[in-house]
C-alpha cells in the first residue's frame, strides 16, 4: 500500500487504510486504484482514463482521504460531477469508508436551504454538480480559499452536459489548489486550459485487458412490428434476475413501461424527464432488489450506484460505440460476468458492431416472472430527525414484529428512510406501524411508489 501522507506515522497510516478497506468490504485494491494512488503520492496532478465500472471512485477518494487534515477547518476537497446520482454515489462510498471527516452533497433538485445549513459547519469534502456549486459560491455559502484538492470526476460527461462555463467559473476562484485529479471514461485530445492541469501524470486503462469486462453478447433478430413482443418474451426468459433495458428516447421508455403495466410486471423507469425524487426512488428500489427491471435512457449508463446488474438489454442500440460500451459497463463489474442482449429489427444497421454476435433463439411463450421477494416501504423520518439504521431496525423488530431475515437494504435520507422488507409481510407491517412513534416521533409508513 503506497504511503501518501508524508507527515504521518507510516504504521498508523497503513493500519487506517486497511480499516477503510474493511469498512468497504474489500480485501485489496485493483490495478487502477493502486496505480492512481502511486501517481498521486508525489502530489502531482493526475488524469485517470478508465472505463465505467473500473473502480475510479475509490481511486481518487483514497488519495483525497490521505491529504485531509483533521486540524483544519473548512472545505479541503471539492469534487465536481456531472450528475446528481453520481454525487450521491460518491458521498455514499465516502461515508462507508468511515473516515471521521464530514462530507456533504450539493445538486440541483435538492433543497437549497438544507444545503446552506450543511455548509454552516463546512464539510472537509464537498461534492456537487457544477451549477449548484457555482450557485453556492456566488451566494458565498462557503469559503473556497481553504480548498487544496480538486477532483473533476467524469469530466468528459460534464463537458457533454454543457457544464463548461460553470466549471470554468468555479475553478477560476480556487487559488489554493495544490493537487488536481481528473477522471474520464473516454480519451480527450486536449484538456481545456480552465482546468489548470499542465504537467500531469496520466493513468490510462481504457485498453487495458485486466479491466475489460467479461461480457457475453447475444443478438435477437426481430421485426419493427414485433419488437415489443420480442422484448417481453426475452424478459420472461431471463426471469427473476436484475436487468437494465436501454432505450434512446424517453417516449420509448414510457411505451415499454405501459406494456409491463398491462402484463402486471413490477418494474421502474429512469430518465431525465422525471422529477429528481422519482429518479432517486427508482434507483433505490432497483438497488435493494424490490424492483428487478429498470427501463432507462443513457442517463443510467454511467456514474450510478446500481451494482450487480446481471443483464443488459439494448431495446434500441445507441448511435455511437462509446455509448454502447458505457451501457455495457453496467454489467460484469469488478470481475463478475454479464450478458448483453441486442434486439435488432431487420432494417437496423450499426457499423460499430465489428464482431459476429451469437444469435439467441426465443420460444413463443415463457412463464411471466414472479415479483421480487422484497418490497420497499417509506418511513417519514430521516437523518434530520436523528434517526439512523439501528433505530429503524429496532423499530421494525420490536414494534413491527419482524426478524432480521425479513429486512433487506435500508437507506436513510435527510427527511425519510426506505426499507426493503419481505413482500409477503408488507401489508401487516403497515397496519402495525403506521402512526407509531420512533424516538418519540410519530411516523407515517407506506409502500414506496
Amino acid at each position: 500500500m503506497p504511503v501518501l501522507h508524508s507527515n504521518c506515522n507510516v504504521y498508523l497510516y497503513v493500519m487506517k487504510m486497511q480499516e477503510l478497506l474493511q469498512n468497504l468490504k474489500i480485501t485489496d485494491l485493483n490495478a487502477i486504484q493502486k496505480t492512481v494512488i502511486d501517481k498521486a503520492q508525489s502530489g502531482s496532478d493526475v488524469v485517470v482514463l478508465a472505463p465505467t465500472g473500473s473502480g475510479k471512485t475509490l481511486s481518487f477518494l483514497l488519495p483525497v482521504f490521505s491529504k485531509l487534515d483533521p486540524n483544519k477547518k473548512g472545505v479541503q476537497c471539492l469534487i465536481l460531477v456531472p450528475s446528481r446520482e453520481l454525487a450521491l454515489q460518491i458521498e455514499q462510498v465516502f461515508k462507508q469508508m468511515a473516515t471521521g471527516f464530514k462530507v456533504s452533497c450539493c445538486y440541483g433538485g435538492h433543497a437549497v436551504k438544507v444545503e446552506r445549513n450543511n455548509l454552516v459547519e463546512p464539510p472537509a469534502v464537498l461534492i456537487g454538480t457544477p451549477g449548484r456549486i457555482a450557485f453556492h459560491l456566488r451566494a458565498q455559502n462557503f469559503d473556497e480559499s481553504t480548498i487544496e484538492m480538486l477532483v473533476l470526476d467524469e469530466f468528459d460527461k460534464a463537458l457533454e452536459f454543457g457544464f463548461t462555463d460553470d466549471m470554468s467559473a468555479i475553478i477560476s476562484k480556487l487559488f489554493s489548489i495544490k493537487q488536481r485529479i481528473l477522471t474520464s471514461a473516454t480519451a480527450m485530445e486536449d484538456i481545456p486550459a480552465f482546468t489548470g492541469l499542465k504537467a500531469y501524470e496520466e493513468v490510462n486503462f481504457l485498453q487495458h485487458e485486466k479491466v475489460l469486462p467479461n461480457i457475453k453478447l447475444k443478438k435477437i433478430p426481430t421485426t419493427a412490428e414485433d419488437k415489443l413482443d420480442t422484448l417481453f418474451r426475452l424478459i420472461c426468459k431471463i426471469g427473476n434476475r436484475s436487468m437494465l433495458i436501454f432505450c434512446n428516447h424517453r417516449e420509448t421508455v414510457d411505451r415499454i413501461s405501459d406494456l409491463l403495466i398491462d402484463k402486471d410486471l413490477v418494474h421502474d423507469i429512469f430518465h431525465g424527464g422525471m422529477e429528481q425524487e422519482e429518479r432517486e426512488r427508482a434507483l433505490l428500489k432497483f438497488r435493494n432488489g424490490s424492483v428487478q427491471i429498470l427501463i432507462t435512457t443513457d442517463l443510467a449508463a454511467r456514474g450510478l450506484d446500481i451494482p450487480e446488474v446481471e443483464f443488459i438489454i439494448h431495446y434500441q442500440l445507441p448511435y455511437t460505440k462509446d455509448a454502447f460500451l458505457h451501457r455495457n459497463g453496467r454489467t460484469a463489474r469488478m470481475n463478475a460476468e454479464g450478458t448483453v442482449y441486442l434486439i435488432f429489427a431487420e432494417e437496423e444497421k450499426f457499423p460499430y458492431l465489428d464482431q459476429e454476435v451469437e444469435v439467441e433463439e426465443l420460444k413463443s411463450t415463457y412463464p411471466i416472472p414472479k415479483d421480487s421477494i422484497w418490497q420497499t416501504i417509506y418511513l417519514s423520518a430521516g437523518k434530520k430527525d436523528k434517526i439512523n439504521k439501528v433505530d429503524i431496525v429496532g423499530f421494525l423488530i420490536k414494534t413491527g414484529g419482524l426478524t432480521k431475515d425479513d429486512l433487506g437494504l435500508i437507506e436513510v435520507k435527510d427527511q425519510a428512510a426506505y426499507i426493503a422488507i419481505k413482500r409477503n409481510l408488507s401489508q401487516q407491517v403497515l397496519k402495525k406501524l403506521n402512526n407509531q412513534k420512533i424516538k418519540n416521533k410519530k411516523v407515517k409508513i407506506e409502500i414506496a411508489m
